[in-house]
């Protein structure tokens, strides 16, 4: 890949970090509801600690790092490099102030331009190139981490006032168990020895190689996602309270921190009366039944496909679905991650990066469900069909949603 056209990629990417924090007062920026979660300076503050450590720093003979304590204020988990500030209090983090961190994002730049100017193929352009998108990946992050922050405030704010949802035009369907998805509407899947994961021919992170082969018995899959008519069902169908559809551990959960919808679903501000209206980036709104229904755990999704007479496809057939069924498996990409059936384990044969960026992905496979697609808040051009998000099952905060398979 010639270098100027990554280098024009990367300036965009940078660019569009900082046009997120925009819309935001001083006071938001470090802002972190959850330990979970992280403040937006942070996140930016990061990406570029990433550049400066894994391109900068043993490349680029000149370059003058930053206060080297820096280093400890915005590791996130690679412990090769050092010791970290722990995640859960990353938002005590209020110096250096975000000038300074602008300042230093300038220079960061400067300093791979320069750099990526005068290289044009040099072995270390993969880990710039694994950087722009891991700059992406903490740009829809910074998103989902905000509404989770501004959630919690009796204020309700706005993240923009101009934000806008676009708007799905599915129908509306029977909420009866035995109509989910409504009649016509599932996609039959052919079985047998199929091949998945990334070819290697372009860039992929690690987790999703190599391609390898696997066995499936055919299936069926939805052609769209479960909306918010169809969840709402579930719920006066006493879903939250029937601990039959729940596996224990989830059951435990939504015991203990009493979940009895969504996550950002809320009743009249009085906290009386229906679900009408749901949290957004725009504030509160009305809750739209044609959309789909989102930030759910994987509980509570695999409770809902329990209810509804299916159960959640594994990743390998999402994967051969959307695949075989592109222009028919409806809000496959752009909408949601959706919630698979599958651990988060190594695809046979996977081997980790070396060195420290070997511990981006490998060493989270474990406790965790991996999720497929992307959702409106995934930044262009960084979904293929082969990427495994991954997340606890308890985690509901993320932009994630199902589709049910048979």
């Amino acid at each position: 890949m010639a270098s100027g056209s990554l280098l024009n990629r990367l300036m965009e990417v940078r660019r569009t970090s900082e046009a997120l924090i925009e819309p935001l007062n001083t006071e938001d920026l470090n802002l972190q509801g959850m330990a979970d979660a992280s403040p937006p300076k942070w996140h930016l503050a990061h990406t570029t600690w990433f550049f400066e450590t894994f391109v900068l720093k043993p490349n680029h003979p000149r370059y003058v790092p930053a206060d080297p304590r820096w280093s400890y204020l915005f590791n996130s988990y690679y412990e090769a490099v050092g010791p970290r500030q722990p995640r859960p209090q990353r938002g005590l983090l209020s110096r250096p102030p975000m000038e300074e961190v602008s300042a230093w994002r300038k220079r960061v730049n400067l300093a791979l331009e320069e750099l990526l100017e005068h290289h044009s193929e040099a072995p270390w352009l993969d880990l710039v190139e694994l950087g722009l998108h891991h700059e992406q990946q903490h740009q829809e992050l910074m998103l989902m981490d905000l509404l989770d922050g501004f959630s919690r405030q009796p204020l309700e704010p706005a993240y923009r006032s101009d934000w806008r949802e676009q708007c799905d035009d599915q129908p509306i369907t029977s909420c009866r168990p035995t109509d989910l998805p409504m009649q016509g509407s599932w996609l039959k899947c052919r079985g047998g020895l199929v091949e998945v994961g990334h070819n290697g021919d372009s860039f992929h992170f690690d987790n999703e190689g190599p391609r390898h082969r696997t066995w499936l018995e055919p299936f069926s899959i939805a052609a769209r996602l479960v909306n918010n008519a169809d969840y709402r069902c579930f719920i006066d169908d006493d879903g939250y309270q029937r601990p039959e559809l729940w596996m224990s551990e989830g059951w435990a959960e939504r015991s203990q921190r009493n979940w009895e919808a969504p996550r950002y679903w809320r009743r009249d501000p009085d906290g009386q009366g229906p679900w009408r209206w749901e949290f957004t980036l725009a504030g509160r709104c009305p809750l739209e039944d044609h959309l789909p229904v989102r930030h759910l755990s994987w509980f509570e999704a695999d409770a809902y496909a329990r209810w509804a007479g299916a159960r959640l496809p594994s990743e390998a057939e999402w994967e051969l679905a959307s695949s075989d069924h592109g222009e028919l498996l409806q809000q496959s990409h752009g909408h949601l991650w959706q919630w698979t059936s599958s651990p988060y384990r190594p695809y046979p044969g996977f081997q980790p990066a070396a060195g420290a960026v070997g511990e981006y992905n490998g060493k989270f496979m474990t406790s965790q469900f991996v999720l497929r697609g992307s959702s409106r808040l995934t930044p262009k051009g960084h979904s293929r069909d082969t990427y495994r998000n991954f997340f606890t099952p308890a985690s509901r905060w993320m932009a994630a949603g199902l589709r049910l398979a048979q």
